[in-house]
């Protein structure tokens, strides 16, 4: 595990021309109820977890655990869906629908997902009476693909992947008149994707009341940097600048720390990380502009790292994926970085568990 001073604490790169315009959403509007009211929301569980704390030489450690998020598996069930119920919403209040379950109507939904986004999505569009269209490449198990049918989505394979599929997603979207809701932002789509990350504002306004005290640090997985931007926005709404912020990333696809070395987005090729939600190598642009910000540190770790905090954390009944495990893994492997990170013995850290266990 290796880390790295963000040079651009403080100031960001909102003046970099090759960045998206805007920024990310910072709280959230009267959209949240109208999404707990018609999803059933309740608070995710937060953890705290002494044993483990003094396994890993800090003081407190706090585990957000969002494995089983409104049934769907993981944080994202507060994205792609919140954006939909978002629109829904609108609706409702302008007098063009009565009914949350026939708000969207005649609208389609589409997207590209290996993962939990897709289901978010899908989930979405039948609770609104949307349809949704979610593209898979050839690499995506056939069980997952009849996770999405199994909640209402059509289900289209292309490409051998994950940029094959997006890319026919996008074509189709345009030729069809489809919304494309990604959970990503580039220039010219930034709307879809910052609502997305807004949903995920839910898991900071609930552990605002679940945490007795602030943590001292928050340890924060990526791919694109929709979590980590959702979550750190959240830290410092609640806790400013006396919370350490760390965004993790896999060494085969560190979008976000390359992207903060060269000063501005850039590719990050590499080879396929086992952390395959985590496996993106371009960042969100808005998330960048964020993190770049407000992040204290990033971090890089490897697919060996990942898998050792699997099994750790397994065997103390947390079980999990690489991806959803990879904040607590950059913890665990962080010994020969505790000056820099400013970990002490007496440190109370965050960190999410943002998915469970793989079903197919």
């Amino acid at each position: 595990m290796k880390t790295f001073a963000n040079a651009w604490l403080g100031e960001g790169l909102s003046t970099n021309p090759e960045l998206a315009s805007g920024d990310i959403s910072r709280s959230l509007g009267p959209e949240r109820d109208f999404f707990a009211g018609v999803t059933g929301l309740t608070p995710s569980p937060l953890l705290n977890l002494p044993e483990r704390a003094a396994q890993l030489g800090i003081g407190v450690l706090y585990i957000k655990d969002e494995r089983n998020r409104l049934g769907l598996g993981s944080f994202k069930a507060l994205g792609a869906a919140y954006a939909i119920a978002k629109q829904a919403f609108a609706k409702i209040e302008a007098g063009a629908a009565n009914d949350p379950a026939s708000a969207l109507k005649g609208t389609t939904f589409v997207c590209a997902s290996a993962g939990n986004h897709g289901l978010s999505l899908a989930e979405g569009a039948r609770m609104f009476g949307a349809e949704a269209v979610v593209f898979v490449s050839e690499t995506v198990p056939e069980a997952f693909a009849d996770r999405l049918r199994d909640r209402g989505a059509r289900v289209v394979r292309a490409g051998a992947i994950y940029e094959d599929s997006m890319a026919e997603a996008a074509r189709q979207a345009e030729e069809n008149g489809w919304q494309l809701l990604s959970d990503s932002t580039w220039p010219g789509m930034t709307a879809p994707g910052r609502d997305v990350m807004e949903g995920y504002l839910i898991m900071g306004t609930e552990i605002e009341d679940q945490i007795p005290e602030p943590p001292t640090h928050v340890f924060l997985q990526a791919g694109v940097g929709g979590l980590a931007a959702g979550c750190a926005s959240s830290a410092r709404t609640s806790w400013g600048d006396d919370v350490t912020i760390v965004v993790v990333e896999p060494e085969a696809a560190p979008a976000l720390q390359a992207s903060i070395a060269a000063g501005k987005p850039v590719l990050a090729p590499g080879p396929v990380s086992n952390m395959g939600r985590l496996d993106c190598k371009e960042p969100s642009h808005l998330a960048l502009k964020f993190l770049a910000r407000e992040a204290n540190r990033f971090a890089i770790i490897t697919d060996e790292e990942a898998n050792e905090t699997v099994a750790w954390l397994k065997d103390h009944d947390l079980a999990t994926t690489p991806s959803g495990a990879a904040g607590v893994a950059a913890l665990q492997h962080a010994r020969g970085e505790f000056e820099d990170l400013g970990l002490t013995e007496q440190s109370r850290v965050l960190c999410y568990l943002s998915e469970g266990p793989e079903h197919g």
